[in-house]
């Protein structure tokens, strides 16, 4: 049986379907929650509820205290509806965003290559197009095992209905290894999406700067070539960090783009190549490498983040060191049940 939802302050109503949890009717009626985690163990996605009755279903106790359940409030994504509700959201206005809703996609798998020794491209060729911004992700499911797992996008919105993901197989893992090991070409998989709020502020001038780890490049990548073939003429930079030339994926193209597009630059730095290599460029991590490209001076900026949280958060640190605070950064970071479960910086809240 469906109920009605109601979402403040916007006023808006939609209707839930029977176990769908509140998260999920949101995103999929083009109505943007703050969430994280999706799995009940981070707290972001924490609304109140005015009226009616709700199912807090996988709730943590840490993220949701029993205090907190008196007070009635509830975590939207993992909330259910036992009667018409009304919440209250703390939803932040975004003009650059777009209004997407949500929606279930298939297609199937036009190509496969080896990036890294560790790290996949996996092309798939969708039955329609997929409209989205440039930094949002996808949940993809994990063949028949009945689950689903966060990719971001790596291409731009305008390669039509082919998009690439980058996997990283990740040791234990068994939706990286299932991508990894059994998908082949021509297989059929199933997407939902357009998900997440990291999009570059197009409406703000001055400079941007991308930094990122690891297959957190994916998102980087989609941003900088959509920008570029817009024509954004805004200095761009981008600071890349891997552990060894092996894993340093898109090198070339990037190395190309700097010298095709005279308001790009490419940074990359490694931080574990052998001292014996021929490798010329920076030798460390990447907020290492923005603090000695940049002069440890950021001001002007709006800086753009995405892969591990011990990345992400040594570039903030190094980001406010230089005098560039959080209404200009901006972040993409997946978390685990083991980062969601760590206590968060009350010094930055976005995700």
């Amino acid at each position: 049986m469906a109920y009605e939802l109601t979402i403040e302050p916007l006023g808006q109503t939609i209707s839930v379907e029977d176990e769908q949890t509140i998260l999920d009717a949101c995103l999929r009626a083009g109505i943007w929650l703050p969430h994280a985690c999706c799995h009940g163990l981070c707290a972001t996605c924490k609304v109140q509820v005015v009226e009616g009755d709700v199912e807090h279903g996988d709730a943590s106790p840490f993220a949701l205290m029993d205090f907190e359940r008196d007070e009635r409030k509830t975590l939207a994504c993992c909330a259910t509806l036992q009667s018409d509700v009304t919440i209250e959201a703390d939803i932040d206005e975004e003009p650059d965003a777009e209004i997407i809703p949500v929606r279930d996609f298939e297609g199937s798998i036009s190509r496969i290559e080896d990036l890294t020794p560790t790290i996949k491209g996996i092309w798939v060729q969708l039955d329609e197009a997929m409209h989205f911004q440039a930094g949002q992700y996808v949940n993809v499911t994990i063949g028949e095992l009945g689950f689903s797992r966060p990719f971001s996008l790596a291409n731009p919105p305008a390669t039509g209905n082919e998009i690439e993901l980058n996997v990283r197989i990740v040791p234990g893992g068994v939706g990286t290894a299932w991508l990894h090991q059994q998908l082949h070409v021509g297989d059929r998989v199933k997407i939902a999406g357009p998900y997440g709020r990291f999009f570059v502020r197009k409406s703000a001038s001055g400079p941007s700067l991308f930094m990122a780890g690891g297959s957190g490049l994916s998102s980087p990548r989609s941003m900088i070539l959509d920008l570029l073939e817009a024509g954004s003429s805004e200095p761009i930079t981008l600071v890349y960090g891997q552990r060894s030339m092996a894993e340093l994926y898109y090198h070339g193209e990037f190395t190309a783009l700097s010298q095709k597009y005279p308001n790009f630059t490419y940074v990359p730095a490694l931080s574990n190549e052998p001292e014996s290599s021929d490798w010329s460029g920076f030798r460390g991590f990447v907020h290492d490498a923005a603090k000695a490209h940049f002069g440890n001076d950021f001001r002007g900026h709006k800086a753009y983040l995405c892969g591990p949280p011990l990345m992400i958060d040594a570039c903030i640190t190094t980001l406010m060191q230089g005098r560039l605070f959080e209404r200009d950064i901006y972040q993409e970071k997946f978390l685990s049940a083991a980062d969601a479960q760590q206590v968060r910086s009350p010094l930055f809240k976005k995700i």
